[in-house]
């Protein structure tokens, strides 16, 4: 096809890197610093496929306006920040049923053990034990269980090389990783899959970023600052950042405060390096930071948010760019979908 054609130069010698965000709500300051900018740099060095993990976000979200809103909100948010659908196939999950097959089989290959040892579901259940719950698996649901097949196949469907993930995520990796060496133990003679490898993107220190009440910016705290959030709305959120009650005149602990950390991240090394001085030198107040936090928000997402808001109208380019997305996905995804079935018998050899 085409587009296969598009890409030859692209794959010669070239691994391949896969991203997948799971939309459960807006897109926030944080995951532009800690993930989405980190991803996008390794475009240049990878040949890279981003996903939207719609099914993964089942099991969490149960209403389905806010289901499609943040699925659309996420892929506008990637292409609105730079992601070159000509350089990169970007598709939703749902849109790749090759994906769902496969995961039927591989979890029929796949050891419960490995299962019961997965973070997320350990967490569900030590929060039911914090609660006195007697039933540790109560209010847990089989997609939470199962999720880490899901996840697995996500990336050895599309031959993946390597996945960039930050210290907390590494044991997706190592369950895909044991996932794939289930099956090629049992059917590696006829077909086997490629075994991925967990990269740590350009840039990750392992330094997350703080959130309105300092704690690390998280969805599941309600801290986070929406990445397009409207300019009023924006200034309102960078004001209500927790900070102490040291007097205006006073020297201050830069590094101690979120909205300094946050200016880090915005603002020009000068800029920075200006603020920090005057800050410890005393006469310059957590408010008068705030405003300049705003100032370097407001000023680097303006464009970004103009871009955004037009790929949020249905009927955008963001509508083609997925469905086409989708079609390159599939094209992967289907010999690989072959070969696991005619190593498992279901296909004529």
């Amino acid at each position: 096809m085409a587009h296969e054609d598009a890409r030859d130069g692209a794959r010669q010698g070239q691994k391949v890197s896969l991203t997948g965000i799971k939309p459960t709500g807006e897109p926030h300051l944080g995951n532009y610093i800690g993930a989405i900018r980190p991803a996008l740099e390794m475009a240049s060095s990878y040949e890279s496929i981003y996903f939207i993990a719609d099914y993964h976000a089942l099991t969490s979200v149960r209403d389905r306006a806010s289901l499609a809103g943040w699925t659309r909100s996420v892929g506008a948010t990637w292409v609105a920040l730079g992601l070159d659908p000509k350089q990169t196939i970007f598709y939703r999950q749902s849109d790749v049923p090759e994906i769902f097959e496969l995961t039927w089989v591989l979890s029929c290959v796949t050891g419960k053990g490995l299962m019961n040892r997965a973070h997320a579901y350990k967490a569900a259940r030590d929060r039911n034990a914090e609660a006195g719950i007697a039933d540790l698996d109560a209010g847990i649901n089989m997609g939470l269980f199962n999720y880490p097949v899901l996840m697995a196949v996500d990336i050895l469907i599309m031959n993946a090389d390597v996945v960039p993930v930050g210290q907390d995520q590494v044991q997706h990796l190592e369950i895909a990783a044991d996932v794939a060496g289930s099956f090629n133990h049992l059917f590696g003679d006829v077909y086997a899959l490629k075994i991925p490898e967990a990269v740590t993107p350009p840039g990750d220190t392992g330094r997350v970023l703080p959130g309105l009440d300092g704690r690390k910016m998280s969805k599941s705290y309600g801290n986070t600052i929406p990445l397009f959030a409207p300019e009023a709305r924006l200034r309102k959120l960078v004001r209500s950042i927790k900070s102490d009650s040291t007097p205006v005149e006073e020297p201050k602990a830069p590094d101690t405060s979120a909205a300094f950390q946050l200016y880090e991240n915005f603002a020009t090394p000068g800029d920075v390096a200006d603020m920090r001085r005057r800050l410890e030198a005393g006469g310059t107040g957590w408010g008068e930071l705030k405003n300049a936090l705003f100032e370097a928000i407001n000023t680097r997402l303006t464009p970004l948010r103009e871009r955004y808001e037009e790929l949020m109208v249905p009927g955008s380019e963001l509508d083609t760019i997925l469905a086409d997305g989708a079609e390159q996905a599939r094209d992967r995804a289907r010999p690989v979908l072959a070969g696991v079935r005619r190593a498992i018998g279901i296909d004529a050899l």
